[in-house]
C-alpha cells in the first residue's frame, strides 16, 4: 500500500489531464450524444411509495396513537381533573371590591423658573402616571395610616367563608406575637398594596379600584380608603408644590433684587464717572439697550432737524429765485399778489387806454398827448422799480437762508465730532444698561409668578373624584369551580395528547444504520464512527490505522462490489443538508482508492460553498467553475495533492448560477474525457435540499453514495432527498452512516456491533466488513448486473 502522501505514479497507457495532452469538454455530436450509462435498480424495497398515505389513513394513524396511549392520556386527564378539584377546595374564597374614580385632566398652573415643569399636553403620559401614583408604596402606607389597618384583625385574619372546609378544618387563632405598630403598619400597607388592581376604562377618565380579600366588608373597606386617600393625597401635594414655588420665589427674589440694585448702581457710578448725562424719558435703544438720551446726543438730534429746515428754506428759497430771474414781471407769482404793483398796472393800463383812445383825435407830438405819453412811461418805470424790489428781496433771503445752512451745518459737524469722542464711554455704558434692564425683566417675570402662586394657593381645587363607592361583595371571584374542571380537565388532556404524541415520535432523526435501510431504502456501505478527541478529520485520514480510515475501508470495499465492473468510473457523493460529513467522505473515498493504485480525480463541485481546496491546501482560484464557463485552460485547473494518485479539480470562482453550468453538456463531457486520464473521479457535490445542482450530477453520474449523519439527519428530510434522486433517475449504490456513535445508539445495538470495531469503534483493516454484509453487497451487483442486461 501507498503512503498516504506518496506522488501519483505514471501511466505509460494513460496520461493525466495537462496542457500538453488537452482534452475537449465539447461532446461529439452536441451533447445529446453522450449519456451516462442507464440507471440501476435498487434490489432492497423502497419505502418511499408506502409512506405517501391518504388523507384517511393519516387520520386513522393519529387515530392509533391516540388509542396505543389511551391509558397515559386517560390518567392525565385524571390527574387534571383531580388537580382542579383540589384547588377549588384548597383555595380560599376571594372577595372583590371596586370603586370608580374620575380623574380629570388638569396641567400645572404654575411654571417656575428653576424648578421642574411637567407637560401634560400628552395625556397618555398624565394618565399612567396617576395609574403609578394609585399602586404606589406611598399611597398604601396612607391607606394604613388613615384606617387604622395596623390594629384590624379582620385584614390579618380574615374569617372563614368555606362552611364545609370550616368544619372539617376550623380555623384555630395563630398565638398572639410580640410584634410593634410601625411592623405591623408596615404589614398591613404589603397586604394593601398586593391586593390592589387597578383598571382604567378605556376610551374614558374613569378608573376602577379593586381590592381583593377573603374578607368581603375588608375588600369594600380598603377599595374606598384607597380612593379617599388618593383624593386627599393630590390635594396635599398640590399645595406642597405651590408651598415649595413661592419658599424657592422668595429666595430667587432677593437675589435678583440684590443684583439689580447693583447693576443700577454700577451703570450711576460710571455715568458719573464719564459725565455721562441721559435724558430719562425716551425709549430704549434696540442696538444699546440704553433707556435714555444723552445730552450731546439730543442736541445733536435738534441741531439735525434744524440743519434741515435750513437746507429746505435754502432750496426753496433758490427756487424762488430762479423762477423770478426767468418769470416775465406780469406772470411773476409776488407781483400778481402785490397791491401796489397792480395799482400802477392798473393806472399804466387806463392811461395807455385813453392815449390810444386820443391818438384817433390829436397827433402824438400834441401837448397833451406828449404829457400823456410822459405819464405812462413814468408807470412802467415804477412798475420796474417794484419787480425789481421784488425779485432784490427774493435774492436776499436766498441768501440769508445760505447763511443759516453754513452755519448749521458747521455746528452739526463740530457735535458730531464731540458725540464721537464720548462714543467709547456709551459702549460700555450700554452694556451695564443690558445687565440692568435683564435683571429688572428677570425681577418683574418672579414677581408677578410669586403672586400668582399666591393666588393659586389659596385656593386649591381637585380633578379627581368618587363616581360609584365600593359595596360589599356578596359572592368571591374565585375560586370558580366548573371553569377549574374544565381548566384543569382540558389541560390534562391536552398535555396527554401531547405526551402520546411526544413518545411515539419523540425524535426523528436515524440514529442507527436499520433506520436508513428502513426509511431510505438504501443499503448502509459503511458505518463511520465519530471522531474523538481535538483531531481533524484530515488528521485521522493521515494515518491509515485511525478509526476514521478504518471507517471507510469499509466503504471503499463495498464499492469494489457494487457493480459488475467493480468501483463505477465517476461517484457522485452528496447528503440531504450541509454538514453531515460529504466533503469528508469525499476525500477520505478519493485517497482510499488512491492507496490501492487508482488514478483518481477529486471534483469539488460544490461551487456554492466549496471546501474541499481548504481541505487539501489548494488554491480555489481557478477550477470547475472556469472549465465549464470556458474561461480557462485546463492544465492549471487540474491539481496535485499530497496524497497519492489524487488529483484535485477546485470548485473555482462562486458563478453566479451554477445550476446552469451544471446543466450543459460540458460537465457530460468532462466526466467522459477523465474515462480516458483516471480510473475514478469523485465528485462532492453539493446537498440535494433546496438546490438543483446535486439531482443534475446525479442525473449523469454511473454511481451516486448517499451520506447520513447519525443523530442529525431527520426522516422527511432525508426522504425527500432521495424522492428528488429518484425522479432523476439517479443510479444510488447505497449510504455512508457517518458520526456513528455507539454510545447513543443503546447498549444492546452496541454490542451486536461491537464485534466489527476495533476496541469499539471502526472496522477492522483486514477484514473490511462482516461477512453477512458482504454477501448481501455481493447479491446486490448481481441484482443489477443481471437488470442492466435486461436493460
Amino acid at each position: 500500500m501507498d503512503g498516504p502522501r506518496g506522488e501519483p505514479p505514471a501511466n505509460d497507457d494513460k496520461r493525466p489531464m495537462s496542457a500538453s495532452a488537452p482534452v475537449s469538454l465539447a461532446p461529439a455530436g452536441g451533447a445529446a450524444a453522450i449519456v451516462a450509462p442507464r440507471p440501476l435498480a435498487i434490489t432492497l424495497a423502497d419505502p418511499l411509495e408506502a409512506r405517501e398515505r391518504p388523507l384517511s389513513e393519516n387520520v386513522l394513524h393519529l387515530w392509533h396513537i391516540i388509542v396505543k396511549w389511551r391509558w397515559a392520556i386517560a390518567a392525565a386527564t385524571i390527574a387534571g381533573l383531580a388537580a382542579g378539584v383540589i384547588m377549588t377546595l384548597i383555595t380560599t374564597p376571594i372577595y372583590r371590591a371596586t370603586t370608580t374614580i374620575q380623574i380629570d385632566k388638569e396641567p400645572p398652573k404654575v411654571q417656575t423658573i428653576g424648578t421642574p415643569q411637567y407637560d401634560w399636553e400628552d395625556p397618555d403620559k398624565y394618565y399612567l402616571t396617576q395609574y403609578e401614583l394609585l399602586k404606589s408604596r406611598t399611597l398604601a402606607e396612607r391607606v394604613a395610616q388613615s384606617s387604622d389597618l395596623a390594629d384590624d384583625d379582620a385584614l390579618f385574619h380574615p374569617p372563614e367563608t368555606r362552611p364545609l372546609w370550616s368544619r372539617l378544618f376550623p380555623h384555630k387563632a395563630a398565638p398572639a406575637t410580640q410584634t410593634s405598630h410601625f411592623q405591623r403598619a408596615a404589614a398591613a400597607a404589603g397586604i394593601v398594596s398586593g391586593g390592589l388592581t387597578i383598571m382604567p376604562v378605556r376610551a374614558s377618565r374613569l378608573v376602577k379600584i379593586s381590592f381583593d380579600s377573603p374578607d368581603p366588608g375588608t375588600a369594600s373597606k380598603i377599595a374606598n380608603a384607597v380612593a379617599q386617600s388618593y383624593i386627599s393625597w393630590n390635594l396635599e401635594r398640590r399645595f406642597e408644590a405651590s408651598a415649595a414655588a413661592r419658599k424657592y420665589l422668595e429666595d430667587k427674589l432677593a437675589e435678583t433684587r440684590a443684583a439689580l440694585q447693583a447693576s443700577q448702581q454700577k451703570g450711576s457710578a460710571y455715568d458719573q464717572q464719564n459725565g455721562l448725562i441721559n435724558i430719562g424719558g425716551a425709549a430704549a435703544d434696540p442696538k444699546t439697550g440704553s433707556t435714555g438720551e444723552s445730552i450731546d446726543a439730543a442736541d445733536l438730534s435738534a441741531l439735525d432737524q434744524s440743519l434741515s429746515a435750513a437746507t429746505a428754506a435754502r432750496i426753496q428759497a433758490q427756487q424762488h429765485l430762479t423762477q423770478a430771474q426767468s418769470t416775465p414781471d406780469a406772470s411773476l407769482p409776488e407781483l400778481v399778489s402785490d397791491t401796489a404793483y397792480q395799482s400802477l398796472r392798473a393806472t399804466r393800463d387806463t392811461a395807455m387806454a385813453e392815449y390810444q383812445q386820443n391818438l384817433k383825435i390829436y397827433r402824438p407830438n400834441f401837448p397833451s398827448m406828449v404829457e400823456a405819453k410822459a405819464k405812462i412811461d413814468s408807470l412802467a418805470q415804477q412798475m420796474v422799480g417794484v419787480a425789481n424790489a421784488v425779485r432784490g428781496s427774493l435774492k436776499a433771503q436766498y441768501e440769508i437762508a445760505t447763511r443759516n445752512e453754513g452755519q448749521l451745518r458747521g455746528e452739526v459737524d463740530r457735535r458730531k465730532g464731540g458725540l464721537l469722542a464720548s462714543q467709547a464711554k456709551r459702549v460700555q455704558e450700554s452694556v451695564i444698561d443690558t445687565d440692568i434692564s435683564t435683571d429688572r425683566t428677570l425681577y418683574d417675570s418672579m414677581l408677578a409668578t410669586y403672586k400668582q402662586i399666591g393666588v393659586s394657593g389659596a385656593v386649591q381645587d381637585n380633578n379627581i373624584s368618587v363616581v360609584d363607592p365600593a359595596m360589599k361583595p356578596g359572592f368571591p371571584i374565585r375560586p370558580q369551580p366548573m371553569l377549574n374542571l374544565m381548566l384543569y380537565g382540558s389541560l390534562g388532556v391536552a398535555l396527554g395528547v401531547m405526551l402520546a404524541f411526544l413518545l411515539e415520535q419523540l425524535d426523528l432523526s436515524m440514529k442507527v444504520p436499520e433506520d436508513v435501510e428502513k426509511e431510505l431504502g438504501l443499503p448502509v456501505l459503511a458505518t463511520i464512527p465519530i471522531l474523538t478527541g481535538a483531531i481533524s478529520a484530515v488528521r485521522a485520514l493521515e494515518n491509515p490505522k485511525s478509526q476514521l480510515s478504518e471507517g471507510y475501508y469499509s466503504a471503499r470495499a463495498a464499492l469494489e462490489l457494487s457493480t459488475e465492473d467493480g468501483v463505477p468510473a465517476n461517484l457522485v457523493i452528496t447528503s440531504s443538508m450541509k454538514g453531515e460529513g460529504k466533503s469528508t467522505s469525499a476525500l477520505a473515498l478519493a485517497s482510499g482508492f488512491g492507496r490501492l493504485g487508482m488514478r483518481v480525480l477529486l471534483i469539488d463541485a460544490d461551487m456554492r460553498n466549496p471546501v474541499q481546496h481548504r481541505l487539501l491546501a489548494r488554491d480555489n482560484s481557478i477550477g470547475l467553475s472556469n472549465l465549464l464557463a470556458g474561461s480557462a485552460e485546463l492544465a492549471p485547473a487540474f491539481q496535485p495533492t499530497g496524497y497519492a494518485n489524487l488529483t484535485f479539480l477546485s470548485a473555482g470562482r462562486p458563478p453566479p448560477n451554477p445550476s446552469e453550468l451544471l446543466a450543459g453538456g460540458k460537465m457530460v463531457s468532462l466526466l467522459k474525457a477523465a474515462r480516458d486520464h483516471f480510473d475514478l473521479v469523485v465528485v462532492d457535490a453539493p446537498p440535494v435540499m433546496g438546490l438543483a445542482d446535486a439531482p443534475q450530477l446525479a442525473s449523469i453520474a454511473e454511481g451516486v453514495l448517499m451520506v447520513v449523519e447519525a443523530n442529525a439527519t431527520k426522516r422527511d428530510i432525508a426522504r425527500n432527498s432521495m424522492r428528488r434522486l429518484r425522479a432523476v433517475n439517479a443510479r444510488l449504490l447505497g449510504a455512508l452512516f457517518t458520526k456513528f456513535d455507539i454510545k447513543k445508539a443503546g447498549y444492546a445495538y452496541g454490542y451486536a456491533y461491537s464485534y466489527g470495531y476495533g476496541r469499539g469503534y471502526g472496522f477492522d483493516y483486514e477484514t473490511p466488513a462482516p461477512v453477512g454484509r458482504l454477501a448481501g453487497l455481493l447479491k446486490l451487483a448481481q441484482s443489477n448486473a443481471s437488470r442492466r442486461r435486461d436493460d
